[in-house]
């Protein structure tokens, strides 16, 4: 069974070309503001959208992601009204993959079985929750490789030879590269270093290789596309909602991604595949 993600990257790999995935958060700034960020992000150039899962406790977040998550929590989102989001989403756009991104503990809290069902009617594609280790699989990743989601697994540069092969079992849809150690959004990719390891993990995988953490411009992106089956940007854009609200809170966010997202979707379209 082939999912949205399967079948984009697919197309983007004939057009050889990696894919630009956005991160933002599910309710960030509010409902409606998170819903309008969301439809104009495959006109602006997103291959394929990361939904942040709102949590009050996010360890692997920097200060960007955590306060678009407590801004999302104020104005009262949940898992419920995540899922809405995706599906009024979908009533638009069947084509965009969409994963969500965070941690177990809102998943566990909504009850695996009734998230599960509730996703994949929604129009989940694939998830990726951070703190679940292969050790874990049974916990979600194999119930929701049952239910036909991609479940898609970080490796980091810490993930060694002998790692690797346990964090790729059960992976689908691609592999997410954490480019740097700490928290997203702390500092900028080495482009030689994330070149070696696409190389190393390929070795291991035909899975597509996605890159984030640090991806803030057009011309990392275009520099990491070169190597990378896909460029992630999420602090950035989480940046350009928070930084085009106004004092009371209220704003068109939408348009402030979507500016930002051109110019990453060009930088990534830009990129010319590099032989590794």
């Amino acid at each position: 069974m082939t999912t949205r993600i399967d079948r984009r990257f697919a197309a983007l790999k004939q057009q050889s070309r990696a894919a630009l995935v956005t991160f933002v958060m599910a309710g960030d700034p509010d409902y409606e503001g998170s819903l309008a960020i969301l439809k104009a992000l495959p006109h602006a150039g997103a291959d394929v959208i990361e939904l942040g899962m709102p949590f009050t406790d996010p360890m692997a977040d920097g200060p960007a992601i955590q306060a678009a998550g407590l801004r999302a929590l104020k104005g009262g989102q949940n898992m419920k009204r995540t899922l809405s989001l995706i599906r009024e989403f979908r009533s638009g756009d069947e084509a965009t993959p969409i994963v969500l991104m965070g941690y177990y503990n809102p998943i566990y809290v909504y009850g695996v079985e009734r998230f599960l069902a509730d996703a994949g009617s929604a129009g989940v594609d694939g998830l990726i929750v951070v703190d679940l280790p292969p050790e874990e699989d049974t916990e979600l990743c194999l119930p929701a490789l049952k239910a036909g989601f991609n479940f898609i697994r970080l490796a980091t540069p810490t993930t060694d030879d002998k790692r690797l092969p346990a964090v790729l079992t059960n992976t689908s849809g691609f592999v997410y590269y954490v480019s740097i150690t700490g928290i997203t959004g702390s500092a900028a990719p080495d482009t030689g270093k994330v070149a070696e390891a696409v190389k190393r993990i390929k070795r291991h995988t035909k899975l597509p290789v996605c890159v984030g953490f640090g991806v803030r411009t057009a011309e990392q992106a275009r520099a990491i596309g070169q190597y990378a089956d896909g460029v992630v940007v999420g602090s950035a854009l989480v940046e350009a909602v928070r930084n085009s609200l106004s004092q009371d809170g209220k704003a068109a966010p939408a348009i402030a991604v979507a500016d930002l997202v051109r110019v990453l979707a060009d930088g990534v379209r830009g990129a010319r595949p590099a032989t590794i």
